[in-house]
């Protein structure tokens, strides 16, 4: 199979602005020359200044989606988005176990929205924590989302390389600590794996319009793995693509808008 026909099953909320979410995760894996499947967990109301109403969909809808996706045309990758409840969390941790052993996954632990809405409830973090982490090749969680999954808090190196280090003890295959919400000149992603730490530093663009960004970053790294990339390369190709579609942003909406996915 070529690196053009690599297959990816995207888990995730839908997002009705087009943003973020599997709209978004569907035009990254384009951009990678990449077919997408999707198994939708919520729909969402939303645009770029808030999350105005959530719908969530069936944990039963949920598990049929991804096990027609997998039997049928099956999965180089997998990434997983938004949630939304400790159901949801269960029945996808027991279909991936059932169905998707040996296929990289990708788990970006989505709990607030950008404009700061919960979409991840406590009790639904400790079943993320105790179900579905240790089945995830990489969890790319950003600064907040670190300290409610590991409470590890601090954005110096020393705190983020730890939070990466509790993220593997807990199961994770690697973590890639997000490093936007941080306040330095420049945005330190830091990549803790088997194979030691990296870094990713890129410029901070002075911008609002980043709506989206953990999707695509995700997405991204998910399309590198099923192409056979390393997980550093799969990351730091990721990480170029997502600096350039914020600093090329087509300034949509009122709020936080979209990023640049059409290259």
């Amino acid at each position: 199979m070529s690196a053009r026909s690599r297959r990816l099953l995207i888990i995730a909320g839908s997002d009705s602005s087009g943003g973020a979410g599997i709209q978004a995760d569907i035009k990254t894996a384009s951009a990678f020359g990449v077919y997408a499947m999707t198994a939708v967990t919520a729909v969402t109301v939303q645009d770029t200044q808030n999350v105005n109403s959530i719908e969530p969909v069936s944990p039963k809808l949920v598990r049929d989606q991804i096990r027609v996706c997998l039997n049928d045309i099956g999965a180089d990758a997998i990434k997983i988005g938004m949630l939304g409840s400790a159901e949801t969390v269960k029945a996808v941790s027991r279909t991936l176990k059932r169905y998707a052993s040996n296929i990289p996954i990708v788990l970006d632990p989505v709990i607030l929205s950008t404009g700061g809405k919960r979409l991840l409830g406590g009790n639904a973090i400790e079943t993320l924590k105790s179900t579905l982490l240790p089945l995830a090749d990489l969890i790319t969680p950003n600064l907040p989302e670190a300290r409610a999954l590991t409470r590890i808090g601090g954005s110096d190196r020393k705190s983020v390389e730890a939070a990466g280090r509790k993220l593997m003890a807990m199961g994770a295959g690697g973590a890639l600590i997000k490093g936007g919400h941080a306040t330095k000149q420049t945005v330190d992603d830091v990549l803790v794996w088997i194979g030691g730490v990296e870094i990713y530093g890129f410029p901070r663009v002075r911008t609002k319009h980043t709506h989206g960004t953990g999707c695509v970053l995700s997405t991204a790294i998910a399309c590198g793995l099923a192409q056979g990339l390393s997980l550093p390369l799969a990351v730091g190709r990721a990480r170029e693509f997502v600096q350039h579609a914020i600093e090329t942003a087509p300034g949509l909406g009122h709020g936080h808008g979209p990023l640049n996915l059409l290259g």
